[in-house]
């Protein structure tokens, strides 16, 4: 049977700011990417976010980002490979150790934003977040952009990998997302979103904006927790899969 595994970025309120609908998301989706801290979230939510993910049985992840809370994360930050390996390394053990008193396993690594975009097309910095993984425990999964620097730099040191698609998101020729200052870069239809979903996971390809076909690999599908209507679109698509006969499911390490 056919298998995928359908994440969100979620824990990523702050203080008095309430980012997304964490408890209906957590009960359509299958892993969570829980913000560490730098990007989003803090030492309340985060542990909220934990308990969330072990009521309903969904996988939780450490989503490592820059330190740049007004920037949500999506700017890029000047730092060394130094500098990123240690603060990967950092932000794993903070989302390890609240999981380790909830009494649950953290499961996979996902970074955030431009850290994850970087770590896409630039193998030094892909090999920094790498190192962190397999410092901290090399059983954890990596989840990274299909086709990316950081899924080779993974698989080369022998961690185990998600290549991950985006549900919501524009692909260039290259097979990069669009980025977001780029006009029509997301996606809001509901069946422009399902129609993609569809072609990455049943043929194991998307078109891209300039509308040729790349080959893609879809291990997990990515929501963002933060989008309009993200919980009815993730309803809308694991129905829509499981319909077709797919097993919507974590990915377990």
């Amino acid at each position: 049977m056919m298998q995928v595994d359908l994440n969100a970025d979620l824990g990523e309120s702050y203080g008095q700011f309430v980012v997304g609908d964490d408890e209906k998301l957590m009960q359509v989706v299958t892993s969570a990417n829980v913000a560490c801290g730098f990007h989003a979230g803090d030492y309340m939510t985060i542990p909220k976010s934990i308990q969330l993910a072990k009521e309903a049985g969904v996988a939780i992840g450490a989503h490592p980002g820059y330190p740049d809370l007004q920037g949500f994360g999506r700017r890029l930050v000047s730092m060394s490979d130094e500098e990123i390996y240690q603060m990967v390394v950092y932000q794993i053990g903070v989302l390890q150790t609240f999981c380790h008193v909830e009494g649950v396993q953290l499961n996979h690594v996902k970074p955030h934003g431009a850290l994850y975009n970087l770590a896409a097309k630039d193998r030094k910095v892909a090999d920094a977040i790498v190192k962190a993984i397999v410092n901290v425990d090399e059983r954890l999964v990596l989840y990274g952009l299909a086709n990316g620097e950081l899924i080779r730099a993974g698989r080369d040191v022998g961690l185990q990998v998600a290549s991950e698609v985006f549900a919501d998101r524009t692909y260039t020729s290259e097979g990069h997302l669009t980025p977001r200052s780029e006009r029509d870069a997301i996606l809001k239809d509901r069946n422009a979103i399902r129609n993609q979903v569809f072609e990455m996971v049943l043929e194991g390809k998307v078109t891209t904006s300039n509308g040729n076909q790349i080959d893609i690999e879809a291990d997990t599908v990515c929501f963002h927790g933060d989008g309009e209507s993200a919980y009815e679109h993730v309803k809308h698509i694991r129905e829509s899969l499981e319909y077709k006969g797919i097993q919507v499911i974590a990915l377990s390490r």
